[in-house]
């Protein structure tokens, strides 16, 4: 194991030699709020005018203490960037995948920031490669750029592509020929992600979205005409509902999918009559969800109408509504069912039981399932998801495999013959051998008594007789799974004694649907006791102590982030919180800010509901900082964040600079070019990571 580095001290002493200049404050412009008789006085409000030339001085001012903070990481931070781009293989290639008579593929060469995206001839092929689009080129010189459409029409001769150069997740839509490399001219901006073909590839169906970044108008192009012309098909009016668009693997059928957090609705159009009208399903019904795929004549529909943890029925094309839904799988109380893919004579449903994803495959002959088979895998702790299918009538089926100690790994099963392929797995360079590694799942107790999984890796020569440093990840809202699965960039941290630790809390979707719901609303502070229930287990079990742990998340993750620090700020040596949604209560209170309205089926409503504004009043970090000691801290921000706001740290670290007791580092970073996801080259993310984990290892060194 390599050694560790300086520590990072406190604000008086941040390294050797040095002597940090006094952080960045914050004027105060007192803003009163009023809400269900609870008056409160926001000092930082106006740290949300993104305009106010003051607002972005003191994020500069932020931004430049950050640097010098960490000016003594400066080597470390290099080591470990070096780390990373030593164990990757710069020039790479994906695992091809075959949609009709192409092989597509997408390589990267060393040196270039973004992937080259490629084709070549499945049948009678010579060799030669056709680039279709190459990222670098098309970002040129920007600081940022983000592909968002990337879809080839299903005959093959169109792509439809959208780039996005600030990281505000609006793209602009781009078509090319494939067949002459001509660039057509037609172009629509403001869209967001989803998008579909045609049958016959002469319409493409897109999304575009509001002032608060709603997806909620589907339009209708038609290839040669200008933008202005096109057919607004669909107008979701429900602030609650986002609307997507997807064309069906059969590539029978687009599909228009509405949903909130509980509740969705899905219209169908044929592929072959893209001018005629959607039709609906089956109509949305509040806390009703169910999704679609389609096979031969008829639908597969994944729902959870009585069935918490979802079931799997079947209805006819041309009468699909709920009267028509014959059960192919009943609900379990131990198993979710996530998600389905049909082809052409099988189903592969995907779910979790026991906080374990799982497959499973169905096949299909004279109109019924079959007898349905599971995929083995060899390990006790791992992740498989489905990978990208693009053909229907197949007998394989791809998916990808990782853990804590194996490298993502990319296969074909062959649903008939049973048996396993793989087609790729990430290199990792150097001399990393799994076996050097172990993982496990521990579980801790939390106050109520519910078991809260914990997944668990380090280096085997770690001593398990004293407590080691060690980072616990968390996020825990949204049913998203933080499932195990393997990172280049945490070999930093292993190779140095530490262990790292996710904390699958209640609010995420590892246990089942119950298991979000146990953790949002009303619940949410299960999430956070959780969290810090898998904190003492850790500790008490002697994998770790408080001095030697630090928590990291990010989004709702870094909300979980903040919520920890203000309960329990004894527990952690240092916290990392990346763009944080830590001012929970004033922006859920805001139905001018992005997302906010359909947010509320997750925290609730505090406008209407005084019981929900008192209950997120509790918890939000942001009005809940306290003059007591925090652990060090590290927050990012992205000023172009369309997701969470930029204020939302930045009033935050104001605040805890304000009212906090301790000299403890407290830094603030925020990319003035980008957006929720940070930078977007992969040599800028490396350096990004660098950083974060240079501040995780400091932390604990001088322990």
């Amino acid at each position: 194991m390599t050694g560790t580095t300086e520590g990072i001290g406190d604000r008086q002493n941040p390294g050797p030699g040095a002597a940090l200049p006094q952080p960045p404050v914050a004027k105060r412009v007192p803003a009163t709020r009023t809400v269900h008789g609870d008056t409160i006085v926001d000092d930082y409000a106006w740290l949300r005018n993104r305009d106010d030339p003051d607002a972005i001085a003191y994020l500069e001012a932020e931004n430049a203490y950050c640097a010098a903070a960490t000016a003594h990481l400066q080597p470390l931070e290099e080591q470990i960037f070096q780390e990373i781009k030593g164990r990757t293989l710069e020039a790479d290639l994906s695992a091809p995948v075959r949609q009709g008579g192409w092989w597509y593929y997408s390589r990267t060469e060393e040196g270039k920031q973004y992937p080259i995206h490629c084709r070549r001839r499945a049948e009678q092929d010579d060799g030669s490669e056709q680039v279709m689009l190459d990222s670098n080129e098309l970002a040129g010189d920007s600081g940022y750029f983000a592909l968002g459409h990337f879809q080839v029409s299903p005959d093959g001769r169109l792509l439809a592509y959208s780039t996005n150069f600030d990281g505000s997740e609006s793209y602009t839509l781009r078509f090319r020929n494939l067949e002459t490399g001509e660039l057509l001219l037609d172009e629509v901006s403001g869209v967001y992600y989803s998008g579909a073909w045609s049958h016959d590839g002469s319409r493409f169906f897109y999304v575009t979205h509001d002032a608060a970044m709603r997806p909620y108008r589907v339009w209708r192009h038609r290839l040669g005409t200008p933008a202005s012309d096109d057919l607004l098909l669909y107008e979701e009016a429900d602030e609650r509902f986002f609307a997507g668009v997807q064309l069906t693997r059969s590539k029978r059928f687009v599909l228009i999918n509405l949903s909130s957090q509980i509740t969705s609705e899905v219209w169908s159009l044929p592929a072959d009559e893209p001018d005629g009208p959607p039709r609906v399903l089956e109509l949305r019904r509040q806390g009703v969800e169910y999704r679609v795929a389609h096979q031969g004549d008829r639908y597969f529909i994944l729902h959870n109408n009585g069935a918490t943890n979802f079931e799997l029925a079947a209805a006819p094309v041309q009468s699909p509504g709920r009267a028509n839904w014959q059960t192919v799988i009943p609900e379990r109380a131990d198993t979710r069912l996530d998600s389905v893919h049909a082809f052409a004579a099988h189903l592969v449903v995907h779910l979790r039981r026991e906080g374990r994803t799982e497959l499973r495959i169905l096949p299909l002959a004279d109109g019924a399932a079959g007898e349905a088979h599971g995929v083995a895998f060899p390990e006790p702790v791992y992740t498989v998801w489905p990978d990208d299918n693009r053909e229907y009538d197949t007998r394989l089926f791809r998916l990808t495999y990782s853990s804590l100690v194996t490298p993502r790994s990319i296969y074909d099963y062959d649903v008939e013959a049973r048996t396993l392929t793989l087609k790729k797995r990430q290199p990792v360079l150097g001399d990393y051998d799994p076996e050097q590694y172990m993982s496990t799942r521990e579980w801790a107790t939390a106050d109520d008594g519910t078991r809260i999984p914990i997944s668990l890796v380090s280096r085997n020569d770690t001593p398990r007789d004293t407590p080691a440093p060690c980072l616990l990840y968390g996020y825990g809202a949204y049913e998203a799974s933080m499932d195990p699965t393997f990172a280049i960039p945490r070999l930093s941290l292993l190779d140095r004694g530490f262990r790292y630790a996710i904390a699958h809390v209640r609010g995420g979707g590892e246990l089942g649907r119950r298991w979000y719901e146990d953790g949002k609303l009303l619940k949410k502070r299960n999430t956070f006791t959780d969290f810090i229930a898998c904190a003492d287990h850790l500790c008490r079990g002697g994998w770790t102590a408080p001095d030697r742990l630090v928590a990291r998340g990010g989004s709702a993750g870094g909300l979980l982030m903040g919520a920890v620090a203000n309960l329990a700020p004894e527990q952690f040596q240092a916290i990392v919180a990346q763009v944080p949604f830590v001012d929970a209560l004033n922006t859920i209170l805001d139905p001018t800010l992005p997302l906010t309205v359909i947010e509320r089926e997750e925290w609730g409503n505090p406008v209407a509901d005084a019981d929900v504004y008192r209950y997120m009043r509790s918890y939000s970090p942001y009005e809940n900082v306290a003059p007591k000691a925090y652990p060090a801290l590290l927050v990012t921000a992205g000023l172009n964040d369309p997701r969470v706001g930029y204020h939302e740290p930045a009033k935050w670290v104001a605040r805890l600079r304000a009212t906090k007791a301790d000299g403890n580092l407290l830094l603030l970073k925020t990319e003035m070019g980008a957006g929720h996801g940070g930078k977007s080259g992969r040599y800028d993310a490396w350096h990004q990571e660098a950083l974060v984990l240079a501040f995780i290892l400091s932390a604990c060194s001088s322990t």
